[in-house]
């Protein structure tokens, strides 16, 4: 049994309480007190929650809920999106996560990330003439997501693979430098949370943009993170 050590902390969540203000070097900030037998592939900390068989799961809650919560996601209606022209459904749950980035610049507030991200709808719907923005799910470097076409709808984001995956675009470019602390937790978050709500398999495999297509996306100092991810 593999399990996570962490370092000592001044106060400790009981059983069924969020453990999510802990960041994790791994798992990013996903996390809930459970039984330690209950959690999947024994991806706890123990010292995060009271009692001696209590331990902050990163990843699923094999005897009951699923563990690790959701960020933050800014509705269409928040950031301001057009209707879709058309949508059709993938089936659940996704077998892929692929990561991009929308090769602009960055923004560090809710305001001038869902510029960026109406921009970036306006350009596939204007542009390319797709039926929405392409994208599942967007982060910012303000550390909120952005709800794209959502967990249910099929994206237009990885060709050849739009039915069988998520598309998570990082608002920004990021050749030369990752995302930020915040976005990366998020993006980390959102995976979770699509896990949990049996939107992404417990097994997804996670890929960059240029695994699958002849392109440079996510650029390539993300792309090299990710390939250190779980999953990849």
């Amino acid at each position: 049994m593999l399990v996570l050590l962490c370092l000592s902390l001044a106060f400790t969540t009981a059983l069924g309480d969020s453990c999510t203000d802990h960041v994790h070097p791994t798992y990013g900030k996903v996390g809930k007190c459970i039984k330690k037998s209950c959690c999947e592939y024994s991806t706890y900390i123990s010292s995060l929650c009271a009692g001696d068989d209590t331990a902050c799961c990163f990843k699923r809650d094999t005897c009951g809920s699923l563990s690790g919560g959701c960020p933050h996601i800014v509705s269409r209606a928040s950031w301001g999106a057009r209707a879709p022209r058309s949508s059709s459904y993938m089936p659940a749950p996704a077998k892929y996560v692929f990561i991009h980035h929308g090769e602009s610049g960055s923004c560090s507030s809710q305001s001038a990330c869902s510029a960026i991200v109406r921009s970036y709808q306006n350009y596939h719907m204007d542009t390319h003439g797709w039926s929405d923005i392409g994208y599942s799910f967007l982060v910012g470097e303000d550390g909120n997501a952005y709800e794209g076409r959502g967990w249910d709808k099929i994206g237009a984001h990885t060709q050849g693979y739009n039915s069988v995956g998520l598309g998570f675009c990082m608002i920004g470019s990021f050749d030369n430098h990752v995302p930020n602390a915040a976005a990366l937790n998020t993006l980390k978050n959102l995976i979770a949370c699509g896990v949990g709500k049996g939107k992404i398999s417990s097994r997804y495999t996670l890929r960059g943009h240029r695994d699958m297509n002849q392109t440079s996306c996510p650029g390539t100092a993300l792309y090299n993170l990710i390939k250190t991810w779980p999953h990849y």
